[in-house]
């Protein structure tokens, strides 16, 4: 094993995390085909560069974790940034610490408080699955979902 596959195998070390929200410019009749699509590509390019996060969606809008070696962080935001399917990005948080999604290569969570839901996808079939064991969720980790889906409620009242 390397750095990153140990860091992403959840090993404690210090890392970069971005947190940014986001509004969905795709429709919603499109919107779960291409979720499933974003879910496919990141899950295979995140492990491959080391990269954890998860996603938060409520509605049109997205508060996404991401974490890693700085520099992977930062060209993967520099990469959503220019996706169309995109609007109004604002970054919440940039901070060094520890890894706190080590086991997600990207897992999308509930904004209300309800379960946290690993998922896999199974290319070959092109869809989205439940992972087994739920139970991955960390107080440290909780701790990070609950302030986005915080950002996820004041983006709500501003609008």
């Amino acid at each position: 094993m390397n750095a990153s596959t140990d860091a992403a195998a959840g090993e404690s070390t210090s890392i970069f995390r971005l947190i940014y929200r986001s509004h969905s410019l795709v429709g919603p009749d499109e919107r779960k085909a291409q979720l499933g699509e974003l879910f496919i590509t990141a899950r295979r390019n995140n492990k491959r560069l080391g990269i954890t996060g998860a996603l938060v969606i409520s509605g049109d809008s997205f508060v996404q974790a991401l974490e890693g070696d700085e520099g992977a962080v930062r060209d993967l935001y520099a990469a959503i940034c220019q996706d169309p399917r995109h609007d109004s990005l604002t970054v919440l948080e940039e901070i060094n610490d520890e890894r706190v999604f080590g086991r997600w290569s990207m897992a999308k969570v509930s904004e209300d408080g309800g379960s946290d839901i690993r998922l896999l996808s199974n290319a070959k079939k092109g869809v989205i699955v439940d992972a087994p064991g739920r139970d991955l969720v960390t107080p440290e980790a909780e701790k990070v979902l609950a302030s986005m889906r915080s950002s996820l409620v004041l983006d709500a009242s501003e609008t």
